[in-house]
């Protein structure tokens, strides 16, 4: 990979690492921090780890991509490059209302930690398999 490329990817990856820390932030695994975890507001932030990493990797594979949110079709341009992309619909799913429905006024309650820990655990699911691509590139 050229410099060029490779300070791109990184770029999103610190854009997704940011993102993981925010979310961590507003809704730490343990309930100390002395407020009440922020658990929506945390759950845009872990769909937008998710959707950094994958935007990262097409970068690293040089496929071009739209400034979209949705992670479904991130997945299927990737899978177009290397196969094991489509076991990343579920969690797809899961973070998908998080990319742009949760930040407006509507039907949206709070979180509850159980269904934040879905939430959480579909963005690392992704964020975790697409990192080993990139790792294994590095090697």
């Amino acid at each position: 990979m050229d410099d060029g490329l490779r300070e791109l990817v990184d770029a999103w990856l610190t854009k997704a690492s940011h993102d993981l820390r925010a979310a961590e932030r507003l809704a730490p695994d343990d309930d100390e921090g002395g407020y009440e975890p922020l658990f929506s507001a945390a759950a845009f932030h872990l769909q937008q780890a998710a959707e950094k990493t994958l935007k990262a990797y097409l970068a690293s594979r040089s496929v071009r991509f739209a400034n979209i949110h949705d992670l479904s079709k991130l997945l299927a341009l990737a899978g177009t490059v290397e196969v094991g992309f489509s076991q990343l619909a579920s969690a797809a799913e899961t973070l998908a209302p998080f990319a742009v429905e949760i930040r407006y006024p509507g039907d949206w309650d709070d979180l509850t930690r159980d269904e934040y820990s879905e939430v959480k655990r579909a963005a690392e699911g992704i964020v975790e398999f697409v990192t080993e691509r990139l790792e294994t590139d590095e090697n």
